[in-house]
């Protein structure tokens, strides 16, 4: 089967029900798309929210074993999950913390059993889940887990720029004793598999920030970049790896920088990620990388203030979703013919 007539299948999950999530799945469906979406989610709450937002929806039940078909707008395929509690707009219930990761499982099986081509993740929220007694982190570390990955990587990217990060969700006082040799380097291979892999470049260059003001001033505001960063770069460096770095944040971003640059890679949440949301909040996407399935993500959270409004902006699912179209068609590309289970579904090499 060519690649222009192959049509992926996405699963989409609608994240925290009091949140936007739903209002900007319902949105996303308005527009057309170049591939089959599948939501996952409480039936009667996308009617509801949909009647609130004024929105035509279309709810057709899902069947795995038919082809899929490009997204028609104003409908949707859905694989039902039911919320435990009513959801109210705006206020969040830790009842429904088991619907909001019984999505996520559902989702990600469905991509590991090749149902579904990738999944795609509106916001959660994080304390209500930890509130309903769940040990919960964020989607990046849930999926590893669910998964089976050791080094999931955190990848956000707008059309010009990526930043990948090397922690995630810890403390800032946590930081500097996760960045060890062994999880920098794994990072690092990591990147260096999925940007050839998942995104078709070849030899990618690799922008390496340091961790202290200055890369450390020589040892003068810190170690770390002596004692362990450099060395790996070094030593990777060895490999043929295309790495720049350690470089002080501060500077990273430049355009001078930027024009050699396929990825920056920061060494913690808030030290890349201000940049590129500061060029683009609300059409970028978040993109885990070392996992067996594709997964990308908005760059937002869930806005309760917004949920029900109308108000919200779907800019960062539309592009997530385009995204995920975009690497199922790379995977496609990479598949030998006879790895192909059957047309029109999600197919792995």
């Amino acid at each position: 089967m060519s690649t222009e007539t192959f049509c992926p299948r996405i699963a989409l999950t609608s994240g925290e029900p009091a949140g936007i999530g739903p209002d900007i799945v319902i949105q996303a469906a308005q527009r057309s798309f170049p591939a089959e979406l599948v939501v996952i989610a409480e039936p009667g709450l996308l009617a509801a929210r949909a009647e609130l937002l004024h929105l035509p929806l279309a709810l057709a039940g899902y069947s795995p074993g038919c082809p899929a078909q490009n997204h028609i707008p104003g409908t949707l395929k859905i694989l039902p999950v039911n919320t435990v509690m009513e959801c109210v707009p705006g206020r969040p219930d830790p009842a429904n913390a088991d619907y909001v990761l019984e999505t996520l499982r559902t989702a990600c099986s469905g991509c590991l059993q090749h149902e579904f081509a990738a999944m795609v993740t509106a916001p959660v929220q994080k304390a209500v889940i930890n509130d309903a007694g769940y040990s919960f982190s964020g989607h990046t570390e849930f999926l590893a887990d669910v998964c089976g990955a050791a080094c999931p990587v955190m990848m956000l990217a707008d059309r010009e720029l990526r930043v990948a990060l090397v922690t995630t969700h810890l403390p800032l006082s946590a930081v500097s004793e996760a960045i060890t040799r062994e999880r920098l380097t794994n990072v690092i291979h990591v990147l260096r598999h999925d940007l050839r892999e998942r995104f078709g470049i070849s030899n990618p260059r690799l922008l390496v920030c340091g961790l202290n003001p200055h890369a450390g001033e020589g040892g003068y505001l810190g170690r770390e970049e002596i004692e362990i960063i450099a060395p790996v770069l070094d030593k990777l460096r060895g490999t043929g790896a295309r790495i720049i770095g350690p470089v002080p944040a501060d500077t990273a971003f430049t355009p001078e920088h930027l024009a050699e640059t396929d990825v920056v890679v920061s060494m913690f949440h808030d030290q890349g990620l201000p940049v590129l949301k500061s060029r683009g909040f609300g059409g970028i996407v978040n993109i885990t990388l070392g996992l067996s399935i594709i997964r990308t993500s908005v760059d937002h959270g869930t806005a309760l203030s917004l949920a029900g409004t109308g108000k919200a902006a779907c800019s960062s699912l539309i592009a997530a979703i385009e995204c995920a179209v975009g690497m199922a068609q790379m995977a496609h590309r990479r598949c030998e013919p006879a790895a192909i289970a059957r047309a029109g579904t999600a197919q792995s090499c």
